[in-house]
């Protein structure tokens, strides 16, 4: 079966600044390395689980670039799951905090080295603390959506999930609450379609043909888009926040995507040769329109491989949280603690 090309990439030339492309090619194979030495990291002992994106960077590489980042309701409020790392590479995260919660170190910046991984919060940006139950996000996001409504300005929300877990109420409550008459809520609903729930297929478990579909029925503005093409991640990005941000809407954002390392450590973390890889698409635009050559792109791989190395070694020696730590960060404990 033949698959579309990249955005652009059969015309005179793409429909994003050549600049823009070498960075989002630059932060894409970035998320990839940190992912792939993540899963490292799990096999060779120094971490208990890992569970991420790899293979979702064309998506979440263009959301972290066009996110609202920073703190309080001007700013978007973000209600991640746990395959959003390469959204909060894009933001600028230090690629050691997400390899800091998979060593469980007392440094780990989201949790003390209490959680999983791919379990991100973080205050400054309105990141919320990602959690294991799945899809609740969708429930919680509606909080900070009406409060943004009653602020105004162009602050908006934006909450992320898998197919899969489009079948909790959770979701189901979201469009309820978004798109009630009169009361609509500035929020971006994304669906990260991988067609995989674990281990059961997509065409078992879902009527519609796109998940996107069940908007509709709502009132919904909604769109599914082809999530391996990173220019058109990008720019149907952009219009959908654009239109929650001017409307005070909602907008449902569904992106069919690969899964390039299974589900998680519990299936064992394998590469998947028959996905997609997303990274191969966008460089054979680069390649095309002669952006870049593979000498330079090569250059990038080994670039972030050899230093997710180093912070690997760097991480080794940092220190596991004290014992007597134990019964911190269970209550708030005031500003700064």
């Amino acid at each position: 079966m033949s698959r579309p090309k990249l955005a652009g990439a059969a015309n005179s030339r793409p429909a994003l600044a050549p600049e823009l492309l070498v960075e989002m090619h630059d932060l894409m194979v970035k998320a990839r390395a940190l992912e792939e030495r993540l899963i490292q990291m799990y096999k060779q002992g120094d971490g208990f689980f890992w569970i991420g994106g790899p293979g979702e960077e064309a998506f979440n590489v263009p959301l972290g670039l066009l996110i609202k980042k920073g703190s309080g309701l001007d700013y978007d409020y973000l209600h991640f799951h746990y395959r959003n790392s390469a959204t909060l590479i894009a933001m600028g995260e230090d690629p050691a905090n997400p390899m800091r919660q998979m060593k469980n170190t007392a440094t780990d910046p989201y949790s003390g080295g209490r959680n999983f991984a791919g379990h991100f919060s973080k205050r400054e940006w309105n990141l919320a603390p990602v959690t294991s139950p799945i899809a609740v996000q969708y429930s919680i996001a509606i909080g900070t959506a009406y409060a943004q409504k009653r602020h105004g300005g162009e602050g908006i929300t934006i909450v992320t999930g898998g197919d899969a877990g489009t079948a909790e109420g959770d979701f189901a409550t979201c469009l309820v609450w978004s798109s009630r008459p009169g009361n609509e809520l500035p929020i971006l609903i994304i669906v990260t379609h991988n067609k995989w729930g674990i281990s059961t297929h997509y065409s078992t478990q879902q009527g519609p043909k796109n998940i996107a579909d069940r908007a509709t029925a709502f009132g919904i503005k909604n769109k599914t888009i082809d999530g391996n093409d990173a220019i058109t991640s990008y720019l149907e990005i952009k219009a959908a926040m654009d239109y929650v941000r001017k409307e005070r809407k909602p907008f449902l954002l569904e992106a069919h995507v690969s899964r390039l390392y299974g589900h998680s450590s519990a299936d064992g973390a394998n590469r998947r040769p028959e996905e997609e890889d997303c990274i191969v698409r966008i460089e054979e635009v680069l390649l095309e329109h002669g952006i870049m050559t593979r000498e330079q792109m090569d250059a990038v791989h080994e670039k972030w491989q050899k230093e997710m190395a180093e912070l690997h070694r760097k991480v080794r020696e940092e220190p596991q949280p004290n014992p007597e730590d134990v019964w911190k960060h269970i209550y708030w404990e005031g500003e700064g603690s």
